[in-house]
């Protein structure tokens, strides 16, 4: 009976398997499991221990250091000279192409206002050369009239023919057949508002300048013509009667010719002589006027030729 449970036990040890190593993964499940089925437990005589817990100390400097640090996404190389020489270039290239472009549409505006001036200019001179032409045709017929009067006046075999003394004598006070009002609405725009600087033509600025200088002149002539002309009314006073005067007008203050031959003022040789110094004057200037019109009409007519021909314009 022995010897079978000897061969039994033999048998039972020689077929139990081999024990397996165990690696750290399966030794710390086993730890964990035995913990669990045997927690500690403390005995009701024990005393509980608790450790001190130190209270955290921070370090307001570090915290601010950390705080102030600050972590760039990208980091950037160090660029060479040549692309700062090369982002120079383009940004002063980027500029001065703008600068063009302005200068370019400004230089285009004031040349497009400039022509609109020129144009303006050209239609005034020749609203004057129009008027020029009438006022020259009517300075040559004062002139006439003016010494028509004179030898009427001062010989005695015309005095029967008075009716025509007081016609030309009427005629000879009046001025708005030959008062010159220059049209130079675009010329006083240019000077007042600076825009003479837009006309950058040499030529045509002088010639320009030159033609106004004349205007300027007939128009203190005009003046002093129309101071004159008082003069003269104040010396037929004492000569002619202001009664006839009225009589030699229509309804619409044309001068229309009297029939009969009135008689003149009882004057003496003094008031003669002061009428004819008055006469005198009105025809020295009128005859200056006369010239200085041809003048301004042949001024007028180059300046137009000038102007059309820089301008390229009709």
């Amino acid at each position: 009976m022995n010897d079978e449970q000897n061969i039994s036990a033999s048998n039972a040890s020689t077929d139990k398997p081999e024990a397996q190593p165990i690696n750290d993964l399966q030794a710390a499940e086993i730890n964990s499991n035995l913990l669990t089925e045997n927690p500690v437990t403390q005995k009701p005589g024990d005393k509980e221990t608790i450790e001190p817990v130190e209270p955290e100390t921070i370090n307001p400097k570090l915290q601010t250091a950390e705080m102030e640090v600050h972590h760039h996404g990208h980091v950037h190389e160090k660029k060479k000279w040549k692309e700062y020489v090369f982002q120079f270039f383009m940004l002063f290239l980027a500029v001065f192409c703008g600068f063009l472009a302005e200068y370019q549409l400004e230089h285009k505006i004031e040349t497009d206002r400039e022509k609109q001036f020129i144009q303006s200019l050209i239609n005034d001179i020749k609203a004057d050369t129009v008027r020029v032409k009438v006022i020259i045709n009517e300075r040559m017929k004062r002139d006439q009239r003016l010494d028509s009067l004179t030898f009427l006046l001062n010989n005695e075999l015309s005095k029967g023919g008075t009716n025509r003394i007081y016609v030309n004598a009427v005629t000879a006070a009046r001025s708005l057949a030959f008062r010159f009002i220059p049209n130079d609405g675009t010329m006083q725009q240019l000077k007042n508002s600076g825009a003479f600087r837009l006309i950058r033509n040499r030529t045509v600025s002088d010639s320009i300048a030159k033609y106004d200088v004349s205007i300027r002149n007939l128009l203190r002539q005009g003046e002093l013509e129309e101071s004159l002309i008082h003069d003269y009314r104040v010396a037929s006073a004492k000569i002619f009667d202001a009664l006839v005067f009225d009589r030699s007008l229509d309804a619409d203050n044309n001068i229309r010719t009297i029939t009969e031959n009135p008689p003149l003022l009882n004057y003496n040789e003094t008031d003669l002589h002061t009428w004819n110094y008055k006469m005198y004057s009105m025809k020295a200037l009128n005859k200056a006027n006369h010239r200085d019109m041809k003048l301004l009409f042949q001024q007028a007519a180059n300046l137009l030729k000038t102007l059309k021909t820089e301008y390229h314009l009709e």
